[in-house]
Protein backbone atom coordinates (compact mmCIF):
# COMPACT_ATOMS: atom_id res chain seq x y z
CA UNK A 1 0.00 0.00 0.00
CA UNK A 2 1.37 3.68 -1.01
CA UNK A 3 1.99 6.65 1.93
CA UNK A 4 0.13 9.27 1.34
CA UNK A 5 1.28 12.92 1.54
CA UNK A 6 -1.00 16.08 2.06
CA UNK A 7 0.80 18.69 0.11
CA UNK A 8 -0.69 22.21 -1.44
CA UNK A 9 -1.36 21.98 -4.98
CA UNK A 10 1.07 23.97 -7.03
CA UNK A 11 -1.18 25.02 -9.81
CA UNK A 12 -3.05 27.86 -8.98
CA UNK A 13 -2.92 30.56 -7.04
CA UNK A 14 -4.73 29.21 -4.27
CA UNK A 15 -3.58 26.64 -2.11
CA UNK A 16 -5.83 23.52 -1.58
CA UNK A 17 -5.42 20.20 -0.40
CA UNK A 18 -4.38 17.00 -2.16
CA UNK A 19 -2.75 13.54 -2.01
CA UNK A 20 0.31 12.76 -3.40
CA UNK A 21 1.05 8.96 -3.80
CA UNK A 22 4.65 7.98 -3.41
CA UNK A 23 5.66 5.17 -5.98
CA UNK A 24 7.57 2.39 -3.52
CA UNK A 25 10.25 2.06 -5.96
CA UNK A 26 14.47 3.12 -6.30
CA UNK A 27 14.30 6.75 -7.81
CA UNK A 28 17.18 8.11 -9.76
CA UNK A 29 17.54 11.18 -7.24
CA UNK A 30 17.74 9.36 -4.37
CA UNK A 31 18.93 6.08 -2.22
CA UNK A 32 16.04 4.48 -0.20
CA UNK A 33 16.22 4.68 3.34
CA UNK A 34 18.72 6.75 3.46
CA UNK A 35 19.20 8.49 7.78
CA UNK A 36 18.53 12.01 8.29
CA UNK A 37 19.14 13.47 11.95
CA UNK A 38 16.83 15.94 13.09
CA UNK A 39 16.41 17.70 16.38
CA UNK A 40 12.60 18.59 17.51
CA UNK A 41 11.54 22.35 18.40
CA UNK A 42 10.83 21.90 22.25
CA UNK A 43 12.35 25.13 22.91
CA UNK A 44 12.82 27.04 19.25
CA UNK A 45 12.27 30.43 19.46
CA UNK A 46 13.53 34.15 17.87
CA UNK A 47 15.74 35.50 20.89
CA UNK A 48 17.72 38.09 18.49
CA UNK A 49 18.60 39.17 15.45
CA UNK A 50 21.37 36.77 13.97
CA UNK A 51 20.24 37.28 9.98
CA UNK A 52 17.56 40.01 8.43
CA UNK A 53 14.52 37.22 8.50
CA UNK A 54 14.82 37.67 11.59
CA UNK A 55 12.81 40.97 13.05
CA UNK A 56 11.29 39.87 15.66
CA UNK A 57 7.93 41.46 14.78
CA UNK A 58 5.81 38.14 14.93
CA UNK A 59 6.26 36.04 18.13
CA UNK A 60 6.69 32.33 17.27
CA UNK A 61 3.77 29.64 17.65
CA UNK A 62 5.56 26.75 19.23
CA UNK A 63 2.42 24.60 18.78
CA UNK A 64 2.58 25.61 15.16
CA UNK A 65 6.46 24.79 14.73
CA UNK A 66 6.07 21.65 16.77
CA UNK A 67 3.24 20.77 13.89
CA UNK A 68 4.98 21.80 11.16
CA UNK A 69 8.38 19.97 12.37
CA UNK A 70 6.13 16.79 12.75
CA UNK A 71 4.78 17.13 9.05
CA UNK A 72 8.40 17.60 7.65
CA UNK A 73 9.46 14.32 9.29
CA UNK A 74 6.30 12.84 7.69
CA UNK A 75 6.92 14.22 4.68
CA UNK A 76 10.40 11.90 5.01
CA UNK A 77 9.97 9.66 6.49
CA UNK A 78 7.05 8.42 3.64
CA UNK A 79 10.25 9.70 1.08
CA UNK A 80 12.46 7.19 2.05
CA UNK A 81 14.21 8.74 5.05
CA UNK A 82 14.76 6.86 8.33
CA UNK A 83 15.05 9.55 11.09
CA UNK A 84 17.24 9.63 13.98
CA UNK A 85 16.98 12.52 16.64
CA UNK A 86 18.89 14.41 19.20
CA UNK A 87 17.66 15.69 22.11
CA UNK A 88 16.80 19.29 22.22
CA UNK A 89 18.42 21.34 24.76
CA UNK A 90 16.74 24.00 26.72
CA UNK A 91 18.32 27.75 25.96
CA UNK A 92 19.45 26.74 22.72
CA UNK A 93 16.81 28.16 20.26
CA UNK A 94 18.62 27.17 17.37
CA UNK A 95 19.54 23.95 17.79
CA UNK A 96 16.64 22.34 15.53
CA UNK A 97 18.38 23.54 12.69
CA UNK A 98 20.52 20.98 12.54
CA UNK A 99 22.62 21.24 9.24
CA UNK A 100 24.71 23.92 10.99
CA UNK A 101 26.52 22.40 14.05
CA UNK A 102 29.26 19.96 12.13
CA UNK A 103 30.02 18.88 8.43
CA UNK A 104 30.02 15.08 7.81
CA UNK A 105 31.07 12.57 5.76
CA UNK A 106 32.32 9.02 4.76
CA UNK A 107 35.74 7.88 2.85
CA UNK A 108 36.87 5.02 1.92
CA UNK A 109 39.74 4.17 3.77
CA UNK A 110 38.68 6.92 6.75
CA UNK A 111 35.08 5.82 7.54
CA UNK A 112 32.51 8.53 9.02
CA UNK A 113 33.83 11.67 10.30
CA UNK A 114 32.22 14.48 11.38
CA UNK A 115 33.89 18.39 11.64
CA UNK A 116 32.74 20.36 14.55
CA UNK A 117 31.37 23.77 13.41
CA UNK A 118 32.98 27.36 14.68
CA UNK A 119 29.72 29.01 14.86
CA UNK A 120 29.44 33.08 14.87
CA UNK A 121 27.06 33.38 17.39
CA UNK A 122 28.02 32.22 21.08
CA UNK A 123 24.13 30.74 21.56
CA UNK A 124 24.96 28.58 18.39
CA UNK A 125 28.36 27.68 19.59
CA UNK A 126 27.13 26.18 22.68
CA UNK A 127 24.79 23.76 20.00
CA UNK A 128 28.02 22.21 18.57
CA UNK A 129 29.62 19.56 21.59
CA UNK A 130 25.97 18.56 22.02
CA UNK A 131 25.95 17.33 18.03
CA UNK A 132 29.69 16.52 18.50
CA UNK A 133 29.04 13.82 21.25
CA UNK A 134 26.20 12.72 19.66
CA UNK A 135 28.21 11.73 16.35
CA UNK A 136 31.31 10.92 18.80
CA UNK A 137 28.84 8.41 20.51
CA UNK A 138 27.66 7.01 16.43
CA UNK A 139 31.23 5.54 16.07
CA UNK A 140 32.35 9.14 13.81
CA UNK A 141 35.55 9.98 13.39
CA UNK A 142 36.21 13.71 15.09
CA UNK A 143 38.08 15.94 12.63
CA UNK A 144 39.07 18.74 14.66
CA UNK A 145 40.03 22.14 12.70
CA UNK A 146 41.96 25.20 14.10
CA UNK A 147 39.84 27.69 13.57
CA UNK A 148 41.87 30.61 15.42
CA UNK A 149 39.61 33.68 14.40
CA UNK A 150 37.88 32.16 11.26
CA UNK A 151 34.70 30.83 11.42
CA UNK A 152 32.95 27.61 9.75
CA UNK A 153 29.31 26.67 9.90
CA UNK A 154 28.60 22.99 8.87
CA UNK A 155 26.62 21.84 6.29
CA UNK A 156 24.53 25.54 6.11
CA UNK A 157 27.60 26.47 4.11
CA UNK A 158 29.21 23.10 2.86
CA UNK A 159 27.15 20.97 0.71
CA UNK A 160 28.41 17.81 -1.05
CA UNK A 161 28.15 16.90 -4.47
CA UNK A 162 25.64 14.30 -4.76
CA UNK A 163 28.32 11.81 -6.38
CA UNK A 164 30.53 12.61 -3.35
CA UNK A 165 33.77 14.22 -5.04
CA UNK A 166 33.27 17.55 -3.76
CA UNK A 167 32.09 20.09 -1.03
CA UNK A 168 30.54 23.13 -2.15
CA UNK A 169 31.87 25.99 0.13
CA UNK A 170 30.25 29.75 1.15
CA UNK A 171 31.51 32.04 2.70
CA UNK A 172 31.17 35.79 3.39
CA UNK A 173 28.48 36.00 6.23
CA UNK A 174 28.92 33.26 8.26
CA UNK A 175 31.94 30.98 7.33
CA UNK A 176 34.70 32.94 6.44
CA UNK A 177 37.44 32.30 3.74
CA UNK A 178 39.92 31.45 6.30
CA UNK A 179 37.52 28.74 7.75
CA UNK A 180 37.13 27.37 4.25
CA UNK A 181 40.66 27.70 3.58
CA UNK A 182 41.39 25.54 6.53
CA UNK A 183 38.24 22.97 6.11
CA UNK A 184 39.82 22.49 2.09
CA UNK A 185 43.38 21.76 3.66
CA UNK A 186 41.86 18.97 5.79
CA UNK A 187 39.69 17.49 3.13
CA UNK A 188 42.36 17.48 0.77
CA UNK A 189 44.27 14.56 3.01
CA UNK A 190 41.09 12.70 2.23
CA UNK A 191 41.42 13.11 -1.41
CA UNK A 192 38.55 15.42 -1.51
CA UNK A 193 38.09 18.93 -3.23
CA UNK A 194 36.84 21.74 -2.10
CA UNK A 195 35.05 24.50 -4.09
CA UNK A 196 34.77 27.89 -2.23
CA UNK A 197 32.35 30.33 -3.49
CA UNK A 198 31.63 33.85 -2.53
CA UNK A 199 28.57 34.64 -1.27
CA UNK A 200 27.05 38.67 -1.68
CA UNK A 201 23.42 38.41 -0.88
CA UNK A 202 22.66 39.21 3.08
CA UNK A 203 19.64 37.28 2.58
CA UNK A 204 21.26 34.34 1.49
CA UNK A 205 24.08 34.18 4.30
CA UNK A 206 24.15 30.13 4.21
CA UNK A 207 25.13 28.60 0.78
CA UNK A 208 21.78 26.13 1.25
CA UNK A 209 19.55 29.12 0.82
CA UNK A 210 21.13 29.54 -2.70
CA UNK A 211 22.60 26.09 -3.96
CA UNK A 212 20.57 23.51 -4.00
CA UNK A 213 22.10 20.23 -6.09
CA UNK A 214 18.95 18.11 -7.49
CA UNK A 215 21.21 15.27 -9.20
CA UNK A 216 24.46 14.24 -10.06
CA UNK A 217 24.00 17.01 -13.31
CA UNK A 218 22.21 19.49 -12.07
CA UNK A 219 21.32 21.99 -9.38
CA UNK A 220 18.67 24.90 -8.76
CA UNK A 221 21.00 28.27 -8.00
CA UNK A 222 20.02 31.77 -7.00
CA UNK A 223 22.71 33.54 -9.35
CA UNK A 224 22.55 37.20 -7.41
CA UNK A 225 23.24 35.20 -4.12
CA UNK A 226 27.33 34.95 -5.57
CA UNK A 227 30.18 37.02 -6.83
CA UNK A 228 30.71 36.98 -10.04
CA UNK A 229 33.68 34.54 -9.72
CA UNK A 230 31.62 32.07 -7.91
CA UNK A 231 28.90 32.20 -10.26
CA UNK A 232 31.63 31.40 -13.23
CA UNK A 233 32.38 28.75 -10.80
CA UNK A 234 29.12 26.98 -10.13
CA UNK A 235 28.36 26.83 -13.84
CA UNK A 236 32.04 24.99 -14.40
CA UNK A 237 30.43 22.56 -12.26
CA UNK A 238 26.68 21.54 -13.39
CA UNK A 239 25.89 20.62 -16.83
CA UNK A 240 22.48 22.10 -16.04
CA UNK A 241 21.64 25.30 -13.89
CA UNK A 242 18.35 25.95 -12.97
CA UNK A 243 17.72 29.19 -12.13
CA UNK A 244 15.84 31.18 -8.76
CA UNK A 245 14.58 34.78 -8.80
CA UNK A 246 15.47 36.56 -5.50
CA UNK A 247 11.76 36.15 -4.41
CA UNK A 248 11.99 32.41 -4.84
CA UNK A 249 15.52 32.32 -3.02
CA UNK A 250 14.44 34.62 -0.31
CA UNK A 251 11.10 32.29 0.30
CA UNK A 252 13.55 29.55 1.05
CA UNK A 253 12.84 27.94 -2.29
CA UNK A 254 16.51 27.06 -2.52
CA UNK A 255 16.66 25.40 0.65
CA UNK A 256 14.61 22.56 -0.37
CA UNK A 257 15.55 18.78 0.16
CA UNK A 258 15.29 15.99 -2.45
CA UNK A 259 14.28 12.67 -1.25
CA UNK A 260 12.46 10.06 -3.04
CA UNK A 261 11.73 11.85 -6.52
CA UNK A 262 9.97 14.59 -4.64
CA UNK A 263 11.33 18.22 -4.14
CA UNK A 264 10.66 19.29 -0.63
CA UNK A 265 9.75 22.55 -0.45
CA UNK A 266 8.18 25.63 1.40
CA UNK A 267 7.04 27.31 -1.39
CA UNK A 268 6.47 26.37 -5.26
CA UNK A 269 5.67 29.04 -8.14
CA UNK A 270 5.61 28.02 -12.04
CA UNK A 271 9.07 28.39 -12.57
CA UNK A 272 10.31 26.22 -10.42
CA UNK A 273 7.91 23.66 -10.72
CA UNK A 274 8.95 24.09 -14.79
CA UNK A 275 12.88 23.30 -13.52
CA UNK A 276 12.06 20.07 -10.93
CA UNK A 277 9.95 18.36 -14.11
CA UNK A 278 13.03 18.74 -16.15
CA UNK A 279 14.90 16.78 -14.07
CA UNK A 280 12.08 14.36 -12.57
CA UNK A 281 11.14 15.69 -9.56
CA UNK A 282 7.64 16.53 -8.04
CA UNK A 283 7.16 19.47 -5.78
CA UNK A 284 6.39 18.66 -2.26
CA UNK A 285 5.27 22.03 -0.34
CA UNK A 286 5.60 21.77 3.52
CA UNK A 287 5.11 24.59 5.36
CA UNK A 288 7.75 26.23 7.90
CA UNK A 289 6.43 29.45 8.44
CA UNK A 290 7.55 29.36 11.97
CA UNK A 291 11.32 28.92 11.06
CA UNK A 292 11.28 31.15 8.78
CA UNK A 293 11.08 33.93 11.34
CA UNK A 294 14.37 32.79 12.15
CA UNK A 295 15.74 32.44 8.47
CA UNK A 296 15.70 29.02 8.07
CA UNK A 297 13.85 26.09 6.32
CA UNK A 298 13.73 22.34 5.24
CA UNK A 299 17.14 21.93 4.36
CA UNK A 300 18.69 23.91 7.21
CA UNK A 301 16.32 21.31 9.83
CA UNK A 302 17.79 18.43 8.43
CA UNK A 303 21.27 16.67 8.63
CA UNK A 304 21.74 13.17 6.21
CA UNK A 305 23.77 10.71 7.58
CA UNK A 306 26.76 8.60 5.92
Amino acid sequence: MQPEIAVRSALGAESVALVLLLPQVPHANIMFMVKVLLCPPQYFDVIDQKNPYMTGTSAVDRVKARKQWENLRSVLQQSGYEIETIEPVEGLEDMVFAANQVFLGSKSGYGKFVVPSRMVYPSRQREVQYFVDWFRAHDFEVVDLDYGSDYLEGHGDLLWHPDGSRVFAGFGFRSTQGGVEKFSVAMSKMGIDVVPLQLVDPFCYHLDTCLSPLNHEAALIFPGAFSADALATLHRHWKRVHLLTADEAHRFMGNGIVAGGNYVTPHITPQLEQSLQREGLKPVVVDTSEFEKAGGSCFCMKVELP
